[in-house]
C-alpha cells in the first residue's frame, strides 16, 4: 500500500515522516448508522510516527547534513513512502530521490533499519 508522506526536521539529526494512509479498503467489522444502513467501522486513523537518521540518508545521497537539510526545507529532495502488507506489515519502505540519486530503505516503525 502507497501512503503519502510529510517530512519535518526535527532537532538533532532525525528526519521525520509522517505516512498518511490514503484511501483504506474495508476488511472489519460493520457499524450501524441506522435500521437500514452500515458503514465501515474503521475507527480514527492515527497515521504513524517515522523518524528515520538524517545523516544518514545525508551520506548516503553524497551530501553535507547541513544541505540535506536545506534541499529538503526547499522540497528538491523527493521522499516516497510504502507500507507493508502482509507479511510486510509494520515496515516501510522509504525511498529518497536528489537528481539522479535514489537511497530506498526499509525500516521498523521506530525508523530502525530492518534487515
Amino acid at each position: 500500500m502507497l501512503a503519502a508522506l510529510r517530512v519535518a526536521h526535527r532537532a538533532g539529526l532525525l528526519t521525520h515522516i509522517s505516512a498518511r494512509a490514503g484511501a483504506r479498503r474495508h476488511t472489519g467489522p460493520m457499524s450501524r448508522i441506522d435500521d437500514n444502513h452500515t458503514r465501515p467501522d474503521t475507527g480514527p486513523a492515527s497515521p504513524p510516527q517515522i523518524e528515520i537518521d538524517g545523516a544518514l540518508v545525508a551520506r548516503s545521497l553524497g551530501l553535507e547534513v547541513a544541505r540535506f537539510r536545506e534541499l529538503m526545507a526547499q522540497r528538491k529532495i523527493a521522499v516516497l513512502c510504502e507500507r507493508g502488507t502482509g507479511d510486510d506489515a509494520g515496515l516501510y519502505r522509504a525511498t529518497f530521490y536528489y537528481g539522479s540519486k535514489r537511497l530506498r530503505l526499509v525500516v521498523d516503525e521506530q525508523g530502525q533499519i530492518a534487515g
